[in-house]
């Protein structure tokens, strides 16, 4: 088996697919624009069962199949990255400040890609739910059409997932059973102090100081508190403070971000941070105050899906190149309370070891893998639900 020659023979279509919505980046929620241009293609396909408005701009998509089976969610995201563009191609976004520096646009162009050739020829047994979701740059679409209830309105038994994969060979589909990607907590400190002139510090309460101390006391939570075989990382991004070299300042702020797989390693994280955060504020004489807000869940396959999906994906580009054991990332990715609600997979599919990575001004999908990943995509469907 390989890819599948109906797909390969919509590359071209899946280009200029996606290259559309490359140049037309929307952000958040606000993904209406593209979520028009989804609805105009799906109606081409002659899918009818359409339903708009998800997390404000989500679309879902229904294909029947041939007789009674499961319901397959097929989940792409569509929303965009605030980045100005730095790539000089043809297709570069036309919004200044936005870009499709992710490669959602490859996603939904896949899914559009396999879309197209479901609704043709049906192979398979129950329904596809197609899945467009807006708002996974840090807004948690995923969480809100879960919330709203997609998954029971279209009583999916199992959904899927894909990611493109930069650094990774051009097509190889990696996945795994268990934890795949993080979770992805953010910590926000803020500081009062009681500032003055630098010359006279002894008249001040320095925040400065007190933000260092407790930076370099978080490194201990790393090294002493958490179980060296337990991933964990902490890392602090941010300490905005001062005005001049000659002035102490009242206040000082620290932010950062926590990636972990366990729920106890998490737990364990918040309160230690608050113990640090008490305590150095007392030894220094400072008001301190720690907003630990917790964001995406890890992304956890299902082991019994994940092995499945990896089965899919020899079927599709051969052995040779699956990786079903897949070393986890710690980045992060909201198709994780799609997965808290229903059983299934996330895979990526190798971008090529070439190029810019995502988040990156002069990151670009690559449109060779489209095939690829819609051909993985339409497999998914018809081997979980054969007619």
């Amino acid at each position: 088996m390989a890819v599948i020659n109906r797909i390969a023979g919509l590359a071209d279509e899946m280009t200029a697919w996606r290259r559309h919505i490359h140049e037309n980046p929307e952000l958040g929620r606000d993904c209406h624009q593209t979520a028009a241009f989804v609805v105009e293609r799906l109606k081409e396909f002659g899918i009818t069962d359409i339903t708009t408005g998800w997390a404000e701009s989500g679309v879902v998509a229904v294909i029947e199949g041939q007789g009674d089976g499961p319901t397959i969610g097929l989940r792409a995201d569509m929303d965009a990255l605030p980045i100005l563009e730095e790539t000089g191609l043809d297709y570069a976004s036309k919004v200044p400040g936005k870009m499709h520096a992710c490669g959602h646009d490859g996603h939904t162009a896949m899914l559009l890609g396999a879309a197209k050739y479901l609704s043709e020829t049906r192979n398979f047994a129950g329904r596809a739910v197609l899945l467009f979701q807006p708002d996974e740059e840090g807004g948690g679409g995923g969480e809100v059409m879960v919330q709203e209830g997609v998954m029971d309105k279209y009583a999916i038994d199992e959904v899927y997932g894909i990611h493109n994969g930069p650094g990774l060979p051009t097509g190889m589909i990696g996945t795994a059973p268990g934890p795949l990607m993080a979770a992805a907590d953010s910590f926000y400190i803020d500081i009062q102090g009681s500032g003055g002139h630098g010359a006279e510090p002894h008249e001040t309460v320095d925040p400065v100081v007190a933000a260092v101390s407790i930076v370099q006391a978080f490194q201990t939570i790393v090294s002493r508190n958490n179980d060296a075989q337990k991933r964990l990382v902490i890392s602090v991004t941010q300490i905005n403070t001062g005005t001049a070299s000659n002035i102490i300042p009242d206040t000082a702020r620290i932010c950062g971000t926590v990636r972990c797989f366990d729920a106890e390693v998490r737990d364990m994280v918040e309160r230690r941070m608050g113990e640090i955060v008490a305590g150095q504020a007392a030894s220094f004489g400072v008001e301190a105050v720690l907003d630990y807000d917790r964001g995406y869940p890890p992304t956890v396959n299902d082991v019994d899906k994940a092995r499945f999906a990896a089965e899919v994906a020899r079927d599709v580009v051969g052995a040779d190149q699956v990786e079903g054991n897949a070393r986890p990332i710690m980045a992060a990715e909201d198709f994780s309370y799609m997965l808290e609600a229903r059983p299934g997979a996330y895979a990526f599919v190798g971008n090529g070891v070439e190029g810019a990575t995502v988040h990156h001004p002069k990151y670009d999908f690559n449109d060779e893998i489209a095939p690829v990943g819609a051909s993985f995509l339409a497999r998914l469907v018809e081997k979980a639900a054969p007619l």
